[in-house]
């Protein structure tokens, strides 16, 4: 079976300047994901016809579907509708099904249907409409050499809509379309080399409609296996097969497989124990808390955090004995322990999480570089600690430093609860 190949284009000045963010081109590559159809490239390009013809030249040398969002609103600026024209070698006509869909928009809502309002029926004469239940601006399917250009609004919820009740259906109608089956493996504390280091043989045996793919991000590395074939139970029975060789090889890495993020995965721990943390934060300044509170029903596990920037705060509220700061400074082993330790008391949790670092970019010595980070966790078995150095930039440092520190506690769950 042919596999399916889609680009998306997103068009509009905002993008390109940076005013937007373009959330449309992943969320449209996930939902055809759903439906085996691969997606190969992603583009955005500005308000400019010759710029969108070229865009379009290429992409129809390269897949078989094209999905584009943006340009489609009333006003000058918009020209995605006559570059499509143009491109196909079209005119523009008023759609008879588009018009009266528009004017009975404005009239439920006691609005009078302007000129502007009444050109946003006018679609390629070529084109098939796709009815636009959240808005005024219609999609287009359109159909060159067997390949298909589809045109829907940037404005994100007009565009889900599309997708889900026109453009999905038809995809799947106009294409026979492989069935795709993914397995997620997330790991954590192994750098991306080391991991495919130790997984080389393995992934050399994989069939050839098996790929893998390696997704790193802060501490963490997230293996993707695809198959691809026509029968779902029979790819899900291979790709299992192939979760079941490589778990042995890296489990102490693993800690989920059902995707999900490790503040995810370290609340279902915690509650599966029935235990509970709360967070001692310096040089995170409370993105662990952060992370944490992302997970709904997190009040039942965790108790909260003290951000503890300055000594005095330390000292007051946590209990860091002056002596040790003065000793070893706030950027210590010693310091972080009796912040993990003073945060478990306070807050009376099971586990109490700590970092102390230098952010920078500023304030870095030769002894302790920017990018020092002490992290330590207190638990009912003991306190552990260590210390990371991590990069020259300041936010780099505040996610890498969070993401270690929440694997240190999820290592000592399970030690304790071993």
């Amino acid at each position: 079976m042919k596999l399916i190949k889609a680009e998306v284009v997103t068009i509009g000045d905002e993008i390109l300047y940076g005013q937007i963010t373009d959330t449309n081109s992943q969320w449209i590559s996930t939902e055809l994901d759903k439906i085996g159809i691969n997606t190969i490239r992603k583009s955005s390009v500005g308000d400019a016809q010759e710029a969108i013809l070229q865009i379009f030249n290429e992409s129809f040398e390269r897949a078989d579907v094209i999905l584009v969002t943006g340009g489609l609103g009333p006003t000058k600026d918009d020209i995605t509708k006559k570059t499509i024209a143009q491109y196909f070698d079209d005119t523009l006509i008023i759609n008879e099904h588009a018009l009266a869909f528009i004017s009975d928009f404005f009239i439920k809502r006691g609005r009078e249907m302007t000129e502007l309002n009444r050109l946003q029926a006018t679609i390629p004469s070529k084109a098939k409409y796709l009815p636009n239940a959240m808005g005024t601006a219609p999609g287009m399917w359109m159909e060159k050499n067997g390949k298909v250009l589809i045109s829907m609004p940037g404005v994100p919820m007009e565009m889900k809509y599309l997708m889900e009740y026109e453009v999905i259906p038809a995809l799947q109608a106009y294409f026979e379309t492989p069935v795709i089956e993914h397995k997620i493996i997330r790991t954590i504390g192994i750098g991306e080399s080391f991991l495919a280091e130790t997984i080389s043989d393995w992934e050399d045996a994989l069939p050839q409609h098996i790929k893998l793919a390696y997704l790193p991000s802060f501490a963490q590395v997230k293996l993707r296996l695809s198959a691809f074939g026509t029968n779902r139970n029979q790819l899900q029975k291979e790709i299992n097969e192939q979760f079941d060789k490589v778990m042995p090889l890296i489990q102490p890495y693993v800690f989920s497989t059902n995707n999900e993020d490790i503040e995810a995965a370290i609340g279902r721990m915690l509650l599966e124990k029935k235990q509970t943390v709360a967070t001692a934060e310096s040089c995170t300044g409370g993105y662990i808390s952060h992370l944490i509170t992302t997970i709904p029903g997190c009040s039942v596990y965790f108790m909260g955090s003290v951000v503890s920037y300055s000594n005095e705060a330390k000292m007051n509220v946590l209990g860091v004995n002056k002596s040790t700061l003065d000793s070893f400074g706030a950027v210590s082993e010693e310091t972080v322990r009796e912040m993990a330790e003073g945060v478990r008391k306070v807050m009376k949790t099971d586990y109490g999480v700590a970092t102390s670092g230098i952010a920078g970019p500023d304030g870095g010595t030769e002894e302790k570089p920017v990018g020092t980070i002490w992290l330590a966790v207190a638990g009912p078995k003991g306190t552990h600690a260590v210390k990371v150095l991590s990069t020259k930039t300041r936010i780099v440092n505040i996610q890498y430093g969070a993401v270690v520190a929440l694997n240190l506690l999820r290592k000592q769950i399970i030690r304790d609860n071993s």
